[in-house]
């Protein structure tokens, strides 16, 4: 009998969504090839390998990773006949380009069920997803997790990956502790995204085999919350999907991928930031909700700004640190940092792009309209070193950090700093937590009881 010719595959992607569909698609399926992954968005993935330690029996020498740009070379020289998109954040009009790169070089283009890559546990879990980068997804989730942890139970975060370093070492991870952190050499964006569920009291796993996470995960939480990144659809089945959408970019929500398939598969979606929103952005996004699901239950809210040290803002020149995904690709005009600095009564926002060196002068080159706005970009060593440097060279009277983290921990500031903190306030009912109880009450005795 012939021998099945398997089909020669790459997989485009950023260093998250791909290997996991890879993981959950393509390890050990004979009927494909995955010849390489390709990566964008996220600086210094292209150039390295998925490890043969992760990739399975079939590629013994692991799987190259190259840039996207190469796509069309790339698809002629490995004799490609399917390139599978594997990314998020991205406008329908971006996909689709790919799409016909991909089509008039010679290969079929496809999009992976949600479903079908979706894992199943064994225990409960809340999904907490959003309509793009920046909508406040990192507040809901908080906030789910310290109302579960209030109503008596035991919470792990599982956090979109975010696999920055060495691959075969990132392939589960636990953190329970600030030191966690540091011992795992977590970049600025990992901690952006730890930090504030350790701080909250919140267990945090995240790495690359999505499987193994939650075997580990499973064994100390009553109930899974999965922490999505960028604006992708969960790793994992939920029991309840929740959804934040923004009103500051209305439209987004219907014209970026995936960000129309979580409403569709929303249980809950949550209109952030009506507080500086237009009313009538909300009374559109509502209806655009509407358009894709009847029947998702749909909250408002708003995520009010506190600042440690409001005195060094008022009358003072500020340079002003926002969290660095939210104004790259996920394309935000400005986020707590610049609404602390209007509200505190900031004499002046210091343009910082005339002081950056190193790699934060390429992250502007590649982002032209992030603006007066500092991206607290820290992929690697080199780059928060140039980060570092870069505040420290602009003339200012106070630094403001509107990025998750304590910034003061991770580069040495020479001037005043004051950290902004926003959380989720919902306006009226239902709320979450009264969602949440009935969740506890039905699911969570339900399925835990099913599974003693």
């Amino acid at each position: 009998m012939a021998e099945v010719k398997r089909i020669n595959t790459i997989i485009l992607g950023a260093a998250g969504r791909d290997f996991h569909n890879f993981n959950v698609i393509y390890r050990d399926n004979e009927l494909y090839n995955v010849v390489a992954f390709t990566a964008t968005q996220i600086p210094n993935i292209s150039g390295r390998k998925y490890p043969a330690a992760l990739a399975g029996r079939l590629y013994p020498k692991g799987i190259p990773i190259y840039e996207e740009k190469h796509l069309e070379d790339l698809i002629q020289k490995f004799y490609i006949d399917e390139v599978v998109f594997s990314y998020s954040d991205i406008s329908y009009q971006h996909v689709m380009s790919l799409g016909s790169r991909a089509a008039t070089a010679g290969a079929h283009f496809k999009l992976l069920s949600a479903r079908q890559t979706m894992i199943r546990s064994t225990k409960p879990v809340i999904s907490v997803c959003a309509v793009r980068t920046g909508s406040g997804k990192s507040q809901t989730c908080r906030k789910v997790s310290r109302i579960l942890r209030e109503m008596g139970k035991k919470v792990a975060a599982i956090r979109h990956p975010m696999p920055y370093g060495n691959l075969e070492q990132q392939r589960v991870q636990r953190f329970a502790s600030i030191d966690d952190l540091h011992r795992n050499h977590c970049t600025i964006e990992e901690m952006e995204e730890y930090e504030p569920h350790i701080v909250n009291g919140t267990i945090v796993y995240a790495g690359v085999d999505y499987r193994g996470i939650l075997d580990q995960a499973e064994k100390e939480a009553d109930v899974i919350v999965w922490d999505g990144g960028n604006n992708d659809t969960p790793f994992y089945l939920p029991d309840l999907a929740i959804v934040v959408a923004d009103p500051l970019r209305v439209g987004n929500e219907l014209s970026y991928y995936p960000s129309e398939t979580n409403l569709r598969l929303a249980d809950l979606v949550i209109i952030n930031k009506v507080d500086s929103a237009q009313p009538q952005a909300v009374f559109t996004l509502r209806e655009n909700i509407r358009k894709v699901s009847k029947t998702a239950r749909i909250i408002e809210a708003a995520s009010p700004i506190y600042a440690e040290q409001s005195e060094l803002i008022a009358g003072k020149r500020v340079l002003i640190i926002e969290d660095g995904p939210t104004l790259t690709h996920g394309e935000m005009k400005f986020g707590a940092g610049t609404v602390a600095a209007q509200k505190f009564g900031a004499r002046e926002i210091v343009d910082p792009r005339p002081y950056c060196t190193g790699e934060i002068k390429k992250t502007f080159e590649t982002y032209h309209d992030i603006g007066a706005l500092l991206p607290a970009m820290g992929y690697s060593v080199k780059q928060i070193k140039d980060l570092e440097e870069t505040i420290n060279k602009v003339p200012c009277d106070t630094v403001i950090i509107g990025t998750p983290i304590n910034l003061k921990r991770v580069v040495k500031l020479k001037k005043p700093a004051v950290r902004v903190f926003y959380e989720l306030e919902e306006i009226g009912t239902p709320d979450l937590r009264s969602l949440l109880s009935e969740f506890v009450k039905t699911i969570v005795a339900t399925k835990g009881a099913g599974r003693q």
